[in-house]
């Protein structure tokens, strides 16, 4: 006999079948379903509504009401849209079969309509562009070289903070080697050679479109970028036991900078302090700015190879038709 879940229910079955799926179509990961079920709790939290009520309370009315409410606190309305985003991966199409297992009714989900887009890309001005690299160039006299090589990752490769994190040594291959069938595991750069003038290239695959598009991300290393990595590799970071990073070695599995959320902390800090960027996130827009800089010069789909993005997100962000500077063209002579 079917019946028409609560909202606890839900909430405890999704994980046990997110895993079940999993197995077989390798997502949504672990983090995605736990995103996913304390987004749907801080709504109800928000709107006020008991989890032990029906899943229909979910009306598209009671979600508008949500939304009102949440304008009197101090949350920002695009919180609020992203909480709403998690509950439709509730409802999504891949959980009915599931639901419908276990004899449940799910009525089909209204989202209140939202045409709010994340902002475009808003270029700095000289002025800041001018103390970014005067502070990169600063970053190469510390004593601490994960913080030039943080850096570099993401104003030279346009790295995400988490894809930087995890990045390994192993990540650096050959031009010969590197294509996008190449595993993990196959021939890499040896740091032992020092073979600096040869051709490098940095190949990884984002993990925030691993699952979705799998794009593979294969850049060119400079030639003097390359051969400052390979000093840093050889001089190594002093050991830390309680850390547990020490000296680089000679393995290819060893990430090339250990304990990086440390470092981006105190990065971020900094470009506060100087009042180049004032968010939190300072150093992301060193990758905003790497992006831009190669949409600019090389156009979109370069810039969507060093990202990783699709072309058609990167033209959303970092297009301004308003900007381009032509001569007079006449369009029969381009036939």
């Amino acid at each position: 006999m079917k019946f028409m879940p609560t909202i606890r229910m839900i909430l405890e079955a999704y994980p046990k079948i997110a895993a079940v799926e999993r197995m077989r179509m390798e997502r949504p990961c672990e983090k995605s379903v736990a995103s996913v079920v304390s987004g749907v709790r801080r709504l109800c939290e928000i709107g006020e509504i008991s989890l032990d009520e029906p899943v229909s309370v979910f009306t598209r009315r009671r979600l508008e009401q949500v939304f009102d409410a949440s304008l009197a606190s101090e949350l920002k309305p695009i919180s609020v849209w992203s909480y709403l985003y998690t509950l439709r991966k509730l409802f999504a199409r891949w959980t009915q079969r599931y639901y419908a297992d276990r004899k449940w009714v799910i009525p089909q989900l209204e989202i209140p309509s939202c045409q709010r887009q994340a902002p475009r890309y808003i270029r700095p001005d000289t002025a800041t562009l001018a103390k970014v690299k005067e502070w990169y160039r600063d970053l190469e006299k510390r004593p601490d070289r994960r913080e030039w090589v943080l850096a570099t990752l993401m104003l030279e490769f346009a790295m995400r903070n988490g894809d930087a994190e995890r990045l390994r040594w192993s990540d650096f291959r050959p031009a010969k080697s590197c294509n996008h069938g190449a595993e993990k595991n196959e021939i890499t750069v040896s740091m032992k050679s020092h073979d600096c003038h040869s051709s490098v290239f940095l190949c990884y695959m984002p993990n925030k479109t691993k699952l979705s598009s799998g794009r593979v991300v294969a850049w060119p290393v400079h030639p003097l970028i390359w051969e400052q990595l390979c000093a840093y590799h050889d001089l190594g970071i002093p050991f830390n036991k309680r850390r547990g990073w020490g000296r680089n070695e000679l393995r290819d599995s060893q990430l090339v900078v250990p304990c990086a959320r440390d470092v981006y902390a105190r990065l971020n800090k900094e470009l506060r302090l100087r009042r180049i960027f004032t968010g939190s996130k300072g150093c992301y827009e060193l990758r905003k700015i790497c992006i831009d800089h190669i949409y600019q010069k090389f156009g979109a789909e370069m810039a969507s190879s060093i990202s990783g993005d699709e072309i058609r997100t990167v033209t959303h962000y970092y297009a301004d038709p308003s900007a381009v500077q032509v001569e007079g063209v006449r369009v029969v002579d381009l036939i």
